[in-house]
């Protein structure tokens, strides 16, 4: 089985990119070619349409490589959830709750035997891999338990890149170091090594590079320039360092930054909207006045809810919405909105009943069957019969309350009602669907109510979806990467 392996010598060494960059190019040259990565740590998910979840970043690297995404890819999903533990799913299947200090005692042996399987079936599909790691390969104390970097190396005998991020600093350093703390076997591997997130003058960079090479031995096959915001984020902590780019923008849309946010790729599309600016707020900071406000999705609801109401965002929120402002849920902030979330098993922790935001009529219960799968409905709102797909993750189940409440008071936001409900006033929006604003009219029609509300000309609704404007994304990346990477060593 022929195969990459991408390493990297931190987190957020730009693995996930070059990763998809490579995927695509080598789709481009006519291999049949497939992303792997062992276990991933992620609260972006997507599903597939067997309806197992997987990393978000596996199912980009997927569409790089022009294929269907599978729960092969990305045979292990860690989603933290607050107090030291996370939800494990293996093979797309959620199979318990661990703490970090038992997860390989507990994970180990079955994850391992979860990574073998998949690969096997992946070698039977695909002419080659390109896999990923996670994290550094290098980390001593946790080496003889990785599952993710070079033990499935080694497994696939696949020669290996090791990327690092020269903008941080300390580059070289890093570049010696990950190579000093590697076994032989591991580091025999190492074929070529990527400075990624380059931003000066390459001639001022070679003596380095000379250097480098006649250290270690290791050839530096690229020097790839800072592509920033060209590929989705992983983790919330890419959030923290996102700055606006655009000027001269007409619509502000706020989206509240959950500590335990997920899914916040759902907002990609928005981001790409050249008169919209999207912030990501901390629940201390002021509200303000944008011309929406945002509350994503969460791997834990509860403990963010208690949050929104401790900070005072969850009361600001509701000021806002009674004056008029525009409010959307999406998955666990649809629940936030409701009047009354339930834990009667403690699933996310003390187990209670718990008042939401009380501005939709919803109540919602937690239980321990998750719901996932991939969904194509039409849209009652805010433009009648237009088609939009996207996919259910979640543990709640949410039930309309209709004791006192005036059944014209809020619609069906979709032909499924269990899908999501707008009030009659249009202002308060509430679904279980991911990945909504991927859908370019249902996304320019509701932007297009905010934009009338300041007295601003629609924009057309006759756009294509955001899986188009993604491919020209992928494409653009992989034309930069492949203009500054030698894949002839990994190829030979």
């Amino acid at each position: 089985m022929k195969a990459i392996m991408v390493v990297g010598t931190t987190s957020h060494a730009g693995k996930s990119l070059i990763t998809a960059a490579i995927c695509r190019i080598l789709s481009r040259r006519g291999w049949r070619v497939a992303p792997f990565k062992g276990q991933n740590m992620a609260l972006n998910a997507y599903v597939t349409a067997s309806g197992g979840e997987i990393g978000y970043a596996q199912a980009v690297q997927a569409w790089a490589a022009g294929v269907v995404p599978w729960i092969e890819m990305n045979p292990i999903l860690l989603k933290p959830q607050g107090d030291m533990t996370s939800q494990v799913i293996i093979k797309g299947k959620s199979v318990g709750k661990v703490s970090a200090g038992d997860y390989y005692e507990q994970y180990f042996e079955m994850g391992w035997r979860a990574i073998e399987e998949s690969l096997q079936h992946l070698t039977t599909e695909f002419d080659l891999l390109v896999c990923e790691g996670a994290g550094s390969p290098a980390e001593i104390n946790l080496k003889h338990r990785d599952l993710t970097n070079m033990r499935v190396a080694k497994y696939l005998n696949a020669p290996t890149v090791l990327v690092v991020d020269i903008d941080r600093g300390g580059a070289f350093a890093h570049v010696v170091g990950t190579l000093e703390l590697l076994d032989p076997d591991e580091r025999a591997l190492i074929r070529g090594v990527v400075i990624n997130k380059f931003r000066g003058q390459r001639s001022l960079l070679e003596p380095g590079i000379k250097w480098l090479e006649e250290r270690t031995g290791i050839p530096v096959v690229g020097v790839i320039p800072y592509l920033e915001h060209i590929f989705p984020a992983e983790d919330s902590l890419d959030l923290l360092e996102r700055k606006a780019q655009k000027s001269q923008t007409e619509l502000t849309i706020s989206v509240i930054r959950l500590p335990r946010i997920s899914n916040f790729t759902d907002f990609d599309p928005l981001e790409s909207e050249p008169t919209v600016t999207v912030k990501f707020i901390s629940p201390k900071q002021d509200l303000g006045h944008p011309d929406a406000v945002i509350i994503p999705g969460t791997k834990t609801t509860i403990p963010d809810l208690l949050l929104l109401q401790k900070s005072g965002m969850a009361e600001a929120i509701q000021h806002y919405a009674a004056a008029g402002g525009t409010v959307l849920g999406v998955c666990g902030g649809y629940q936030i909105l409701g009047q009354m979330i339930a834990d009667p098993e403690g699933i996310e922790g003390q187990a209670g009943r718990y008042q939401g935001l009380g501005l939709l009529p919803i109540k919602t219960v937690i239980t321990g069957q998750k719901v996932a799968r991939q969904r194509q409905v039409s849209s009652n709102f805010p433009q009648m019969g237009l088609p939009v797909t996207g996919f259910e993750i979640h543990q709640g189940r949410s039930r309309i309350e209709t004791q006192g409440v005036d059944p014209q008071s809020y619609q069906s936001l979709f032909d499924d009602p269990n899908l999501g409900m707008v009030d009659s006033c249009l202002s308060v929006w509430g679904t279980y669907l991911h990945g909504i604003f991927d859908n370019g009219p249902w996304r320019r029609a509701w932007l297009n109510r905010l934009r009338q509300q300041r007295g601003l000309k629609s924009l057309p609704t006759g756009v294509a979806n955001y899986r188009e404007q993604r491919e020209n994304i992928l494409d653009s990346l992989a034309t930069e990467v492949e203009r500054h990477l030698d894949l002839a060593p990994f190829l030979s």
